[in-house]
C-alpha cells in the first residue's frame, strides 16, 4: 500500500471482448496512471465460456482433446492487448486488475505470466479463484434450496433445463490482497464488473471492509462508472451529435479515487468524446437495478449521489453512501437450450401491416401440426416505409421469423428438398404479397446451437474465494466480512413525493421526449433499465412529474409487455430511473428479440412524443 494519501488513477481499458486493441498499451504508454483495470465478461460470454468448458471436458474424456489443449475458455484477445504494454507497466510501477479469465483464470494466468518472461521483465501475476461453483449450485439444489430467478421470482425448478455451469460473481477483496501481496498483474474470472476498481481503491488507500463503507461505496461507483470504456467519455451519449469531432477515436475513462471514497472522472488526453455531467450521468444509469446497487463488498446508496463539471473533461462524484454488503452474490447459471434459426422477408412500400399478416398466415399453415415441437415461434415486421420515400432502400423492411426448438431434424438444412423451417418459409414466395422478395444468403434458416441463461442469488458463505499467488507457492482465503445483511429482492420503488401541475410550464410544442431528454438502457438477464435525465432544475420538476410508471407503460405501447416496473429518483443529476421487470425475451444469448442486450429501449422511448414547454426548447435539443 503506498504510503501517500493522494487519489489513485485508475484507468478503464475495457468494457467488453469487442473493444478496442489498444488501449491497454496505449494507457500505459501516454497516461499519468497507477492502474489499469478491465472488463472482458458478460453474461453473454459466460454463457458461451461456461458450455465451452463442458464441451472440452466431454471431448477430453473422448480422448479427442489432450490435457494441454484448451478452447474458448478465456478471451482470446487479452494476450494480444496486454504484451505491448508490459515494458510500460514495469517502468511507471502500474498494476493491473482484470476479469479476461472467464472459465479458466489459471491458464490465462500462466500463459501471462509466459508472456512476462519471455519479455524478460520482473513483474508478478496472480489469480483470483472461487467464481466457478457448479458442483456447490448442484449440491443445495439437489437438497432442496429453490434458487429463485431474480427475474421473475419463479423457483429452478420452473426452468425446465439442466445445469452445465454455473459462475458467480466475486467482489474485489481478492484483488485487493493481491495487490498487498505485491501482486502486478492480477487476472480474474467472474468478479463483478466494479471489483477491480474496487479492489485496486481498497489496497491503495487500505480501507477496511467492515468499517469504512461510504469510501468502498464510493469506489464501487467509480468503478462501475469506468468498467465500460468508453461509454462514460460520450459513447452511446444521447448528446453524441455534437461528438462527431475525433467521434473514430474516443478516450478511455480514468477514475481518480480519493481515500474518502469520491472520484473525479476524466479521460485519456488528445482523445475525442468529452467527459461532462450528461455523460458520466448516462453511464450512471446504464444497468442499474434500483436506489441500491449490490456488490459483494458493500451496497451503495445511489438517491443522493451528485455530479458537478469542474473543468474540461472533468467531473466529480459525492454523495454516494455505503451499507453492508448483501449475504448473498449474483450467480449465473448456463443451460443447452436447443436449436435457433431466422428467415427474412424484405418487404416494400404500402399496406405493410397487411402484408406481415398474409405472409404469416401461410407460412403458419406450411409448419402445421409441427408448430408442436417448436419452443419459440416468432414473427415480427420491423421498419416502415415513410410517406413519399426518397428512395427504394428506407422503402423496405425487414419481415423475420425466428424459431427454437430442440428437434435439431426441423432446422438442420437451408436447402428446398428437406422438409423443415426453410422450407416453410420458401415454399410460399410464389403465392407472397406484392412487394415481397428474400435474403439472398439462406443459412441463416440452418439450426445454430443456442444456451439459457438463468440468475439467482447463492450464500457468499457458500463461496470459496481465493487469490493465488504462484511465485509465493501459496494460496490466500478471502473470508467473507462480518458485516453483511439480507436485502429483500425488489427494491423500493416510488412516484416522485411532490408533483408539478404541469400546465404551470405555459404552452407545449408535441414532439419526441428524447429533444430535451438524454438517457441510457441495458440489461440484466430478462430485466431491461431505463434511466432519463435533463440538463435544468426547471426541467427536472417538468421530468419528474410527467415520467410516472404509468406513462413509461403508456410510452411503451405495442411494446409493452405489461409487466411490473419500478420507480426511483437521484435528484443530483436529475434523473428518473425505471426498472422494467421481466421485459426481455431471456438473455442475450437465447432472446428472439432484436435488442439483445435492452440497449435499444432508451432511443425508443426518447423517439415517443410528448408535450414539451416551449421555454424548454428555446434552450437548445440534444
Amino acid at each position: 500500500m503506498p504510503s501517500v494519501k493522494r487519489a489513485i488513477r485508475i484507468a478503464g481499458s475495457s468494457g467488453g471482448f469487442s473493444d478496442r486493441q489498444r488501449a491497454i498499451g496505449d494507457l500505459a504508454k501516454n497516461c499519468d496512471i497507477d492502474c489499469i483495470i478491465g472488463d472482458w465478461l458478460s453474461e453473454c460470454t459466460m454463457t458461451l465460456h461456461g458450455a465451452q468448458k463442458q464441451e472440452n471436458e466431454k471431448r477430453r474424456k473422448a480422448g479427442a482433446l489432450n490435457e494441454a489443449e484448451t478452447q474458448g475458455l478465456f478471451d482470446p484477445t487479452f494476450l494480444v492487448k496486454l504484451a505491448p504494454a508490459l515494458p510500460y507497466l514495469k517502468a511507471k510501477n502500474i498494476k493491473v486488475a482484470v476479469n479476461a479469465g472467464a472459465s479458466d483464470t489459471g491458464l490465462l494466468a500462466q500463459l501471462v505470466e509466459e508472456e512476462v518472461k519471455k519479455q524478460g521483465i520482473d513483474l508478478k501475476v496472480g489469480w483470483v479463484s472461487g467464481d466457478e461453483v457448479t458442483e456447490t449450485v448442484k449440491r443445495m439444489y439437489a437438497n432442496g434450496e429453490e434458487f429463485p430467478s431474480l427475474m421473475n421470482g419463479k423457483p429452478l425448478k420452473e426452468w425446465g433445463h439442466e445445469i452445465i455451469s454455473a459462475q458467480c460473481y466475486l467482489g474485489g477483496a481478492g484483488i485487493c490482497e493481491a495487490l498487498r501481496q505485491g501482486c502486478d498483474i492480477v487476472i480474474c474470472g467472474r468478479v463483478a464488473d466494479a471489483a477491480p476498481t474496487i479492489g485496486a481503491a481498497m489496497w491503495w488507500h487500505g480501507w477496511d471492509r467492515e468499517t469504512d463503507l461510504d469510501q468502498i461505496a464510493g469506489s464501487l461507483i467509480a468503478g462501475h462508472l469506468i468498467e465500460c470504456s468508453s461509454y462514460v467519455c460520450g459513447g452511446y451519449y444521447s448528446g453524441f451529435k455534437r461528438l462527431m469531432d475525433k467521434c473514430e477515436n474516443i478516450g478511455f475513462p480514468i477514475a481518480e479515487v480519493e481515500h474518502d471514497g469520491t472520484c473525479i472522472i476524466s479521460k485519456e488526453p488528445g482523445t475525442g468524446g468529452e467527459v461532462s455531467v450528461g455523460t458520466v450521468a448516462s453511464q450512471l444509469l446504464y444497468e442499474i437495478q434500483g436506489p441500491l446497487y449490490y456488490g459483494s463488498d458493500v451496497t451503495a446508496d445511489l438517491e443522493g449521489i451528485v455530479m458537478k463539471d469542474i473543468g474540461k473533461d472533468r467531473v466529480s462524484v459525492t454523495g454516494v453512501k455505503g451499507l453492508p454488503a448483501p449475504s448473498t452474490t449474483k450467480v449465473g447459471l448456463t443451460a443447452w437450450g436447443g436449436y435457433q434459426a431466422e428467415f427474412h422477408y424484405y418487404l416494400v412500400g404500402l399496406d405493410l401491416e397487411e402484408k406481415a399478416e398474409w405472409t404469416e398466415r401461410q407460412i403458419r399453415h406450411s409448419i402445421g401440426d409441427a408448430v408442436k415441437d417448436l419452443t419459440c415461434l416468432k414473427f415480427s415486421l420491423n421498419g416502415y416505409s415513410p410517406e413519399n420515400p426518397r428512395d427504394q432502400e428506407v422503402s423496405t423492411v425487414d419481415f423475420r421469423i425466428f424459431v427454437q426448438t430442440k428437434n435439431r431434424d426441423l432446422v438442420d438444412s437451408f436447402t428446398l428438398d428437406v422438409p423443415g423451417f426453410n422450407r416453410w418459409c420458401m415454399e410460399n414466395f410464389l403465392q407472397s404479397c406484392p412487394g415481397a422478395s428474400l435474403h439472398n444468403d439462406q443459412r441463416q434458416s440452418e439450426g445454430k446451437e443456442f444456451y439459457e441463461y438463468y440468475v439467482t442469488l447463492l450464500p457468499q458463505s457458500e463461496v470459496k474465494h481465493q487469490v493465488e499467488l504462484p511465485w509465493l507457492g501459496k494460496s490466500i482465503d478471502i473470508p467473507v466480512q462480518k458485516n453483511v445483511t439480507t436485502y429483500p429482492r425488489d427494491q423500493k420503488s416510488y412516484e416522485t413525493e411532490d408533483p408539478v401541475d404541469l400546465e404551470k410550464f405555459g404552452p407545449t410544442t408535441r414532439g419526441p421526449l428524447g429533444w430535451v431528454v438524454g438517457g441510457r438502457s441495458g440489461d440484466k438477464a430478462s430485466d431491461a433499465n431505463v434511466g432519463f435525465y435533463v440538463r435544468h432544475d426547471d426541467e427536472w420538476d417538468w421530468l419528474r412529474s410527467i415520467l410516472t410508471i404509468d406513462k413509461i407503460h403508456t410510452l411503451l405501447e405495442r411494446s409493452n409487455k405489461g409487466r411490473k416496473i419500478e420507480r426511483f429518483e437521484i435528484p443530483g443529476i436529475r434523473a428518473v430511473h425505471f426498472l422494467l421487470r421481466d421485459h426481455l425475451d431471456r438473455g442475450f444469448n437465447s432472446t428472439s428479440e432484436y435488442d439483445t442486450l435492452g440497449k435499444n429501449l432508451c432511443e425508443y422511448l426518447r423517439a415517443k412524443h410528448v408535450d414539451i414547454p416551449n421555454k424548454f426548447l428555446r434552450r437548445g435539443r440534444f
